[in-house]
């Protein structure tokens, strides 16, 4: 965890630099694109401090309070940064707009253009290290933050595009067009993060694919049980809650009903290494027609 929280550090000094490279040149330039992006990346810089705060929670164990552990932390600063990355794309929109309407010229162009591929390539390598890192940990803030770190590569080396063409072409409504387009674009990312950090909030359950492995490796134990049922998944931050009904043979000791849970939850583990598993064990005496697996 220790490991994690540095990483996310990193990248809350990867944009503080660069937000305020971009400040200054965007108003040394008056460039629209990159006082958009300038926003932007500060959006980049808060969203980075959420992720930061919010791993440090997410990784504390359960408490007496929080007899679920802190998971969801993630959950909500993945929707915070989401509707960060909104809000500066409709500000983003305006700027430009307004430049559409009362253009001005762009003072040292080739100036712009090299803070916005400094910047590029400073947040690229950022990404990949905090991607990285994100994997390995499952962790939603983490991914979520990776995603604001590559959008602003992307966004960076479009306004750098834009402002070449300004200064080759003299065409000053380039600047404001693309910055738009920039805005849209990072507003359809947000989409999709907000699809994948919002749900385990409201406790929704596991995509259907995770679920059929999860189906899968309880069925490859079907010769030891009658009935599986009651099946339901949640996600809170990295972590997979996980429970169902398993009615067993009434011979069977509980010593053995109890080894063979074990085994089912080693065996899911595999493939999810965090997940909270709860088994509840029926005997068949108990269940009217008892046969097959149901969710």
């Amino acid at each position: 965890m220790k490991n994690t929280s540095g990483i996310a550090f990193l990248s809350v000094l990867s944009n503080s630099f660069v937000v305020l490279l971009k400040f200054i040149v965007g108003i040394l330039t008056g460039s629209v694109a990159v006082i958009s992006e300038a926003i932007h990346s500060s959006l980049d810089l808060i969203a980075s401090l959420i992720a930061y705060i919010s791993v440090r929670i997410s990784g504390k164990p359960a408490d007496p309070e929080h007899p679920y552990g802190h998971g969801k932390v993630e959950n909500i600063s993945g929707t915070i940064e989401t509707l960060l990355i909104y809000v500066a794309g409709i500000w983003i929109i305006y700027e430009c707009v307004h430049k559409l309407i009362y253009p001005e010229p762009i003072k040292l162009p080739i100036l712009g253009v090299g803070v916005m591929v400094l910047g590029a390539l400073i947040n690229f390598i950022v990404s990949r290290i905090v991607n990285r890192e994100a994997k390995k940990v499952n962790s939603v803030a983490m991914k979520s933050n990776a995603l604001h770190l590559l959008t602003d590569v992307f966004t960076s080396l479009g306004v750098a595009a834009s402002l070449l063409l300004v200064t080759v072409t003299g065409w000053t409504f380039l600047d404001p067009l693309i910055g738009i387009g920039l805005a849209i674009y990072i507003m359809i990312e947000a989409t999709k993060l907000m699809k994948e950090a919002f749900p385990p909030l409201i406790d929704a359950r596991l995509s259907d694919e995770e679920e059929q492995v999860i189906l899968d490796v309880i069925d490859s134990f079907q010769d030891e049980y009658i009935q599986v049922h009651d099946f339901r998944t949640r996600r809170a931050g990295a972590i997979e809650y996980i429970d169902f009904h398993m009615v067993v043979p009434s011979k069977e000791s509980i010593e053995n009903v109890h080894k063979l849970c074990d085994r089912i939850e080693d065996r899911i583990r595999q493939e999810f290494k965090k997940a909270v598993i709860f088994i509840h064990p029926e005997p068949e005496t108990h269940v009217e027609n008892a046969s097959g697996l149901e969710r």
